[in-house]
């Protein structure tokens, strides 16, 4: 597994079609992997459910996982985007 780089900001996976059937991206198998690895920890979970903030336990940055493509079933493939501190706080109603 690849884990996250210091240069990374947005990790986006896709779904491809492969005879017929949408089938996850080489992305989409990272971001389940990093997720399962435990590289990144659950802070908190946003109120509508649909993303979750996670904290990188090697440079404690924050990540939020989102499936930006709502309209998709299951919300689409997942995307990783990194988030300030300030930005965590705010969307995801962290104390201080």
């Amino acid at each position: 597994m690849k884990s996250i780089g210091a240069h990374e900001t947005r990790i986006v996976g896709r779904w491809e079609e492969r005879n017929g059937a949408l089938v996850p991206d080489d992305t989409c198998r990272r971001i389940d992997e990093i997720l399962a690895s435990g590289q990144l920890t659950e802070v908190a979970r946003a109120e509508d459910g649909w993303s979750i903030l996670y904290r990188d336990v090697r440079d404690g940055r924050y990540w939020e996982l989102t499936y930006p493509q709502s309209e998709l079933p299951g919300g689409g493939p997942p995307a990783l985007i990194n988030l300030s501190e300030e930005e965590a706080r705010n969307h995801f109603g962290l104390s201080g």
